[in-house]
């Protein structure tokens, strides 16, 4: 699947979107990704996460578990471990810190990759690296739907994406003021409660 290919799949199901939005990391940008508007769409969400488990394969080769970090990540997850033939287990947050619950565990010897949907900063991403350092697995590397940094993101593993865009994200301080005169929404999920 090319770059385009996996951005039809977003622009068809009105999952790009365009204004002014405070992205899960506190930044502002005129781009969002609505991805749970590609996730609601299984056949969609099948073909853009079978592409990724190909990249997973050529890049890092058999893979024993997928982890995710909820919420966001949980979706991409389960279905490129589908195709990866793997356990799909995902982090959570506990007490503000992603931990793996639920009774998942990594065995020792397991080959692990980090699947998430969007990589920004990648913020989410070193959060849940950090969580898998904790058990004795190993951490093959990490990869996304779409690297929105432009492969700027230092995940302290190599990321494979399907799309490595380069879009504007601004500090509070320093939004464009054309942008600063729309409202600002704010659709991630990382300020939800548990």
């Amino acid at each position: 699947m090319t770059q385009n290919e996996v951005l039809d799949e977003f622009r068809s199901a009105g999952a790009l979107l365009e204004g002014h939005f405070i992205l899960s990391s506190g930044l502002h940008s005129p781009v969002f990704l609505q991805k749970m508007f590609v996730f609601q769409d299984p056949a969609r969400t099948e073909r853009v996460c079978r592409a990724l488990a190909e990249k997973i394969r050529e890049a890092f080769g058999s893979v024993d578990y997928v982890v995710s970090p909820a919420v966001g990540g949980i979706v991409p997850g389960y279905e490129t471990a589908r195709h990866l033939g793997c356990k799909a287990i995902f982090v959570e947050r506990e007490n503000g810190v992603f931990v793996l619950r639920r009774g998942f565990t990594i065995p020792e010897g397991a080959r692990v990759v980090m699947v998430e949907d969007i990589v920004t900063t990648g913020l989410s991403s070193r959060e849940c690296l950090t969580a898998l350092r904790e058990h004795p697995g190993t951490i093959l590397g990490a990869a996304c739907l779409i690297d929105r940094s432009g492969g700027k993101a230092d995940l302290g593993v190599p990321l494979v994406s399907l799309v490595q865009l380069d879009i504007p994200a601004y500090a509070p301080d320093q939004i464009p003021a054309e942008m600063a005169a729309l409202p600002a929404i704010k659709p991630g999920s990382r300020s939800l409660k548990s």
